[in-house]
């Protein structure tokens, strides 16, 4: 097989920062994905609807495809309420963004406490908005490498018991653990995986040195976890489909004594997904993952453009000039992808 031809993908889950970073990082997604359902954990983070509209312009203005449609979101806190809620439905904001305080970058102002937001989630549930979950508890006494397990066992299921009908979007899942979950929950539960953990797991992070570029959170995971997501991919479930967690990040902010986390995958990604399915022998699998399965769990019509991938090796730089005069190391920076996106 030479070339796939592929009902244009969204990506269900990224960060595009702000400001002049907007300049690089919305124009290497719009390449590509037709919609974007855009993270809120800017500084300050974006927790009611004025905020979100007003960050949908500014991602608007940065679009190299006038067609492009940035999916907003808010922001959990524990000052967010139902009213909060129903004014943003009334935007068409399809989704809130629960970050238990201290997960991962900018998450210092987001929710203590999670049963403290179910009259939200009530809410939520009610008026149709998905809840989209970064699922790791963040007490310093549990293992980061157990920290998705335990949430599960903490919080992910009293959810599923007490709202039924709540949408949950469960984020960039590391592990089987995740992945069975997701299988034996309800229609209304569903997961994004990103390329990074279906590519690498802690091996790739720490032998032979740490390699900062391959460190995000949820932290990459022991081998069996690796393969346990590349199985439920190529399975064709459902019930998982594509959300990169593209993150950049300027490589000085990687490099330095206490390093960034998250992987700038946007450049490559469907490219990388293609690699992924076709190592596993599931290529007829990927639209589904890349292009279906998302728009369905939403809600929203499925695209109807194409975009055409041909079989080409490629080598994704080094690093990428950012518009503010700092540079950027690329997820799988120097490595050489099989399948390119012709343009």
């Amino acid at each position: 097989m030479n070339e796939l031809i592929l009902t244009q993908p969204d990506d269900w889950h990224l960060h595009f920062r702000d400001g002049d970073m907007l300049k690089e990082t919305v124009p290497a997604t719009d390449r590509c994905f037709k919609r974007a359902i855009v993270m809120p954990n800017l500084v300050p983070p974006v927790t009611n609807k004025k905020q979100a509209l007003a960050y949908r312009d500014r991602i608007l203005s940065a679009a190299s495809d006038t067609s492009f449609n940035p999916l907003m979101t808010l922001y959990l806190t524990n000052k967010t309420t139902p009213a909060t809620i129903r004014e943003a439905i009334s935007e068409k904001i399809p989704a809130a963004k629960l970050y238990p305080a201290g997960a991962t970058t900018n998450s210092e102002a987001a929710v203590k406490g999670i049963e403290s937001l179910y009259p939200v989630f009530e809410t939520m549930s009610e008026v149709g908005m998905l809840l989209l979950i970064h699922g790791e508890v963040t007490h310093s006494e549990i293992d980061i490498f157990d920290r998705e397990k335990v949430f599960i066992d903490q919080h992910m299921e009293p959810l599923r018991r007490r709202f039924p009908n709540l949408k949950i979007v469960f984020e960039h899942i590391t592990t089987a653990d995740a992945a069975d979950f997701v299988l034996e929950s309800g229609e209304r539960i569903a997961a994004t995986i990103t390329p990074q953990h279906l590519l690498l797991n802690r091996n790739d992070l720490l032998v032979g040195g740490v390699r900062p570029h391959n460190y995000c959170l949820p932290v990459l995971k022991r081998n069996v976890h690796q393969q346990r997501l590349r199985e439920v991919v190529a399975s064709g479930s459902q019930k998982f489909f594509l959300g990169t967690d593209s993150a950049p990040h300027a490589k000085h902010a990687k490099e330095s004594a206490c390093g960034c986390a998250g992987c700038y995958s946007a450049w490559s990604a469907i490219e990388l997904y293609a690699q992924v399915f076709e190592d596993l022998g599931a290529l007829d699998k990927l639209e589904g993952f890349a292009s279906f399965y998302g728009p369905d769990f939403y809600g929203v019509a499925r695209n109807t453009d194409k975009i055409r991938l041909i079989k080409e090796k490629w080598t994704i730089p080094d690093q990428i000039d950012l518009p503010v005069g700092e540079k950027i190391v690329p997820f799988f920076a120097g490595h050489e992808v099989n399948w390119k996106l012709a343009r």
